[in-house]
Order: C-alpha cells, then sequence, then structure tokens
C-alpha cells in the first residue's frame, strides 16, 4: 500500500525517471557480477564472433538505422528552409521567436502535429488506412540505401543501385492509393488516381532520360557511376547529358509533388487530396516524406550529373604540380602528456583571452558574462579548426562536405521554385510529360546511342 501510495504521488516525469533509474541500477549490478565471475567477458567474445561472421546483415541493420536516424534532421531543416526562405522572397520575416533565428519553429511544428488528435472516419479500411503513411514514408527511406554520401559512406554498393532506387521510389504511388482508396472519401479516391497519374507519367521520362548517362557509364551501380566522374567539374555526366539533365529534373519535380507539380493536394480542387481524411502524426508522416523526397531526388540529380561527392577541382592534385605538399594527419598519442596538459591549460586560457576584449570595451558588462562570450566564441572557433583538420585528413570528411553542400543547392533551387511558380493544370501536366518529355527523352537516348557508335567507329 506504502509503494502503492508513493508511486501515485508521482509527477508523470517521476514516473518515467524512477523506472529508468531502477533499469540502470539493476544493470549496472548485473555488468559488475558478470565482470566478477568472468561472464561478461565470455558473452562478450561470443557476441563479437557472432557480429564478425555476419558482416552483411551487421552492416545494413545500421545503414537502415542511421538512414532512419538521418531522415528527421533533413525534413526539419528542410522545412525550416522553406519557411525562411520563402519568407525573405515574399519580403517577410518568417519564423523569429522560437530557437535563434526560429530554428526550432519547425520541430515545434512536427511536434504540433504529434500532439494533434489521430483521427479514423467511420467507414474507412482501418488497417489499409493505418498502413499507407508508413508505405509512402518508408518508400524515400529503402532508396536512401544505395545513395553514396561520401567514399565508403552508403548502405549497401548493388551493380543494379539505379534500378532499386526507381523500383523504392515508385512504392510510394502504392502508398497513395492505399490513403484514397481506405479514407472512404470520393475526394480523397479522386486526390490519389490523380497523384498516381502524376507520378506513373512521369516516371516514364525520369527512367529513360539516364538511359542514356547509363550507357556513357556502363553501369547502374551509383558509387561507380560517381567515380567515372572524377577529374574536375568538366567531367561531370552534366556537361555530356545536358538534356538528358533537363529532362530528369523537371521529371523529379513532378516526382517529389513539388511546384509548378504539385496537383496531388490541390486543395482548391480536391480539398487535401488523399490526405483529405488523415490527421496527426498520419498527416505529418505524407508532409515528413515529401521534405525527405526533396533532398532525396536533390542527392541523386548529384550523384547522376554533378560528380556526387567529387570536389570541382581536385586541390591536392593543383599544389602537388605546384611543389606544394601537405600532410595534415596526426596522431594525437604522439603527443602523450602534452595532450593532456594542453586539454586542460589551453581551453581555459583561450576563454578569458576572448572575453576580455568584450569586458573591457563594452562598459557595464560583468566580467561572467565576457566568460560567457569568450565560451561561445572559443566553441566556434575550436568546432571551425576541428572540421578544417578532419576535412584535411579525412577524404569522407571532405566528400561529406561538398556531397552535401551540391545536394542543398538543389533543395535551395526547388524551394525558390515553390515561392515563384504558379501551379499548372492537371491537363498541362500530363500533357507536358506524354507530348514533350517522354520523346525528348526518346531523343536523348538515340542521340547518346550514336554518338557512341560513331565514337568506337573513329577508334576502330
Amino acid at each position: 500500500m506504502t509503494l502503492t501510495r508513493s508511486w501515485s504521488r508521482l509527477t508523470p516525469a517521476g514516473k518515467i525517471v524512477v523506472p529508468l533509474l531502477a533499469i540502470v541500477v539493476a544493470l549496472t549490478v548485473a555488468l559488475l557480477l558478470g565482470m566478477v565471475t568472468g561472464i561478461v567477458p565470455a558473452i562478450t567474445g561470443a557476441v563479437l564472433d557472432t557480429l564478425e561472421a555476419n558482416v552483411g546483415i551487421v552492416r545494413f541493420v545500421v545503414a537502415i538505422l542511421a538512414v532512419l536516424l538521418f531522415t528527421i534532421p533533413t525534413a526539419f531543416i528542410v522545412g525550416y528552409l522553406e519557411l525562411k526562405a520563402i519568407a525573405f522572397m515574399n519580403l517577410r520575416l518568417g519564423p523569429n521567436r522560437v530557437g535563434p533565428w526560429g530554428t526550432l519553429a519547425a520541430a515545434f511544428h512536427g511536434f504540433k502535429i504529434l500532439a494533434k488528435e489521430d483521427f479514423t472516419p467511420t467507414g474507412a479500411d482501418v488497417p489499409v488506412f493505418t498502413l499507407a503513411p508508413a508505405v509512402v514514408f518508408l518508400a524515400p527511406v529503402l532508396a536512401f540505401l544505395v545513395l553514396p554520401f561520401a567514399p565508403g559512406l552508403f548502405g549497401q554498393d548493388m551493380n543494379i543501385a539505379l534500378l532499386y532506387f526507381f523500383a523504392m521510389g515508385g512504392l510510394g504511388v502504392v502508398g497513395l492509393m492505399m490513403a484514397g482508396w481506405s479514407s472512404f472519401n470520393k475526394y480523397s479516391l479522386l486526390g490519389a488516381l490523380r497523384a498516381a497519374a502524376q507520378i506513373i507519367s512521369y516516371e516514364i521520362p525520369l527512367t529513360l532520360s539516364v538511359v542514356g548517362l547509363i550507357l556513357l557509364a556502363g553501369t547502374l551501380s551509383l558509387n561507380q557511376i560517381v567515380l567515372n566522374q572524377q577529374g574536375s567539374f568538366l567531367d561531370w555526366y552534366v556537361w555530356q547529358q545536358p538534356l538528358g539533365f533537363a529532362i530528369f529534373f523537371i521529371a523529379a519535380t513532378a516526382e517529389g509533388n513539388r511546384t509548378p507539380f504539385d496537383l496531388t493536394e490541390a486543395d482548391s480542387e480536391i480539398v487535401a487530396g488523399f490526405a483529405t481524411e488523415y490527421s496527426g502524426m498520419r498527416f505529418g508522416f505524407f508532409y515528413f516524406a515529401e521534405y525527405v523526397n526533396v533532398f532525396l531526388l536533390s542527392a541523386l540529380t548529384v550523384v547522376l550529373y554533378f560528380g556526387g561527392w567529387l570536389a570541382p577541382i581536385d586541390i591536392g592534385a593543383v599544389l602537388h604540380q605546384v611543389g606544394l605538399t601537405f600532410d595534415p594527419a596526426l596522431d594525437p598519442g604522439s603527443l602523450g602528456l602534452g595532450l593532456l596538459l594542453g586539454i586542460l591549460i589551453v581551453p581555459p586560457l583561450a576563454i578569458v583571452a576572448l572575453a576580455l576584449p568584450f569586458w573591457a570595451f563594452r562598459s557595464g558588462l560583468p566580467f561572467w558574462k565576457a566568460l560567457v562570450v569568450g565560451f561561445l566564441l572559443f566553441n566556434v572557433i575550436a568546432a571551425g579548426a576541428t572540421l578544417l583538420w578532419a576535412v584535411a585528413s579525412f577524404e569522407v570528411v571532405e566528400g561529406l562536405l561538398w556531397f552535401m553542400a551540391k545536394t542543398y543547392v538543389f533543395v535551395a533551387i526547388l524551394v525558390w521554385m515553390r515561392a515563384t511558380l504558379p501551379r499548372v493544370r492537371i491537363d498541362q501536366l500530363m500533357g507536358f510529360a506524354w507530348k514533350w518529355l517522354l520523346p525528348a527523352a526518346l531523343v536523348n537516348l538515340f542521340v547518346t546511342a550514336l554518338a557512341l557508335i560513331v565514337i568506337d567507329a573513329v577508334k576502330g
């Protein structure tokens, strides 16, 4: 009875913290007992042997977890970029209250959707209605597995990676149809049919636009396609396939349901389309998937046509040609006691040195506030120096930075288009795909094939 009374008096936070503390204590005691009795080393050895024998499965699980964790901040960053960039283009301030410069606005929009009531309409097919948002969201997540972010930084390098990417992207159509059909709403069904017609129509020129590039690359591996573009920016496939790139980018914009092709939820005509009956987090998953798709399609554009993680100019080769070499690799273990003393002495001295000018030249500023400013500046400088060292020392870090920079250029272009272009009509949307993009993609394919035949004949 005493335990029951004590438990009932706890706050909601206390009811979470107390069981967690009990679990931590129990695990700590079990770990100590296991180390004393020798059980833990034996179990650890067995676990390591099992993981070593199943490296492929372990890599797949780690890749899935990494992708799922990566999609969350990606969606929030793209959402914040839309809020802030479109406001700037419309001469507005945009979000500026929640977090520094409104940086937490997108995150709190996500929490707002999470807190809303999750309602299932009467007459809906509940299992299909519930699974539809998950299918729509998992389609881009599965496509991420073959996307190479940097040298060696990818989930799986398959020789049919590009085919797999398009196959996973097409699963989104299934989710949209599930959502529209299971909602027991005519507007939802019409919206789903229109979304499916749009995506299937633009899937054809999207796929055909890269066939010319595949002929040039001789592979479907996204990793190998990036490696084929090594050298300088003049070796990128965008210069060899300009028409293919134009077709691909337009079709990808329609595939991602972006302006001016965002007719899958044209509210002035069909309310909210396939998502009319959705609320709460199930509704949020649709737009979460759309923001992830924006990044994903931009990243694929970079991989196929703009050299992926490769720098526009090989700076190392240029420095080597002029006789300058630089080896930035540093072995912290070689510094020994000096490294430990540096960690203990340098940061406090640097913080005080950075704080002194603010305290001396800002009358009335307390010294402790100057120390806070110095601490923040020191962290910015230290983070920047660490990043520069990592870029210079590790190829994977440099590649990841180049990949992200290029990708967010295209994300910004898609946001710019949303702030600028009007929405087209449905007949214009479908006509443009079948009457213009499809013939242009076929022309690009035939011209590329003919050019390769002529080049091979000349070489022979």
